[in-house]
């Protein structure tokens, strides 16, 4: 949690975006992550680090795509308040991006259909479109949550 911490505080990000806690351990690890809010639209952050580099000193195409993934399984959430899983996502890589840039990113809900979603994200660099993606994700409600709600209604 320290490193976490400190890295998040290294990150500098952008005048409103705050460090997006209580993530789970593969996004945290791939972190840090920053969030804000804007009008109903939420934004997602990432100050590009060495550690998320390829050998050519770019943002590597994994760590986009991973950066891409939480966008759009945040716009379910977001938007329908459900949980998703990933069922299908392409992404277009359609810019670099260099250690040290601010990378951030918008997704939102384009339809959805008893448990699908569909979504659709894009991420900017320093103002510059560097991917755009789709998504279809598997919605469902936490495993228990009926029984709560069941609880509160006696």
């Amino acid at each position: 949690m320290e490193n976490e911490t400190a890295a998040a505080l290294e990150a500098n990000p952008p005048t409103g975006f705050i460090h997006s806690g209580h993530r789970g351990p593969y996004t945290t690890h791939n972190g840090p992550y920053f969030h804000k809010i804007v009008d109903d639209q939420f934004w997602h952050g990432l100050r590009v680090m060495d550690r998320h580099c390829n050998a050519h000193g770019s943002l590597h195409g994994g760590m986009m795509t991973s950066f891409a993934d939480g966008l759009l399984a945040t716009a379910v959430w977001h938007h329908a308040k459900l949980r998703g899983v990933t069922v299908r996502m392409v992404c277009d890589l359609v810019g670099a991006v260099a250690a040290g840039a601010w990378l951030e990113g918008t997704a939102r809900i384009t339809g959805q259909d008893d448990d699908i979603a569909f979504t659709a994200a894009e991420a900017y660099a320093d103002g510059k479109l560097v991917f755009t993606a789709t998504g279809v994700f598997r919605t469902y409600v936490r495993p228990g949550a009926h029984l709560k709600k069941m609880r509160s209604d006696s």
